[in-house]
């Protein structure tokens, strides 16, 4: 990672595509934690990653790029709830105010390890976690949705849970014990 750093320095292309790519999924999940418009959360992202290149000499290299991103994430929202609640202006409808409930440093690795997970799964499975979880379809649901019988979106989704509960293991302990039953049982996913 540190070469792809170094050419993210450069300014390559293909480096900033895959510092992009490797992660604005954190830094979109550090973006919606803080924020619940997706126009403002896409604004975020993009402007995270504008102000990380622009700023790429002050980070040390000995150090984990991912901590550094995610605070340039953080204080961007931060600046974009600022200047949204910034009175308007004009003939336009007033502004509303935000109310952010920001979550832990924490939980947001978490949720993105557990978004991390869902993405590594092959796409059949990762669709029938998609429309089960993220959509709440049930299985005869998913299964018309998709064209397949019953029984083929239940084996699907018992496989995705299996391998979720191994990918996400690492989570469970007394404080995150919640984080990972959640993805146990295989009638959820």
């Amino acid at each position: 990672m540190n070469d792809v750093i170094a050419r993210f320095r450069a300014g390559d292309e293909a480096a900033i595509r895959a510092v992009h790519q490797r992660y604005a999924g954190a830094v979109r999940t550090v973006a919606r934690s803080m924020v619940s418009d997706p126009e403002l959360v896409a604004e975020i992202v993009q402007q995270t990653f504008i102000k990380a290149w622009r700023s790429i000499d002050s980070f040390d290299e000995g150090r984990d790029f991912a901590p550094w991103i995610y605070s340039i994430a953080r204080r961007t929202a931060i600046d974009v709830l600022r200047t949204e609640k910034r009175p308007t202006t004009g003939d336009h409808e007033p502004e509303t105010d935000v109310v952010v409930t920001s979550i832990s440093f924490e939980r947001t690795w978490e949720i993105y390890e557990v978004r991390q997970a869902i993405d590594d799964l092959p796409a059949d499975e990762r669709e029938v976690v998609r429309l089960s979880q993220l959509m709440g379809l049930t299985h005869p649901e998913i299964a018309e949705r998709l064209g397949i019988p019953v029984g083929t979106v239940k084996s699907r989704s018992g496989r995705a849970s299996k391998k979720l509960y191994v990918a996400l293991q690492h989570l469970q302990g007394p404080a995150n014990q919640n984080s990972v039953s959640s993805v146990q049982g295989d009638e959820e996913l």
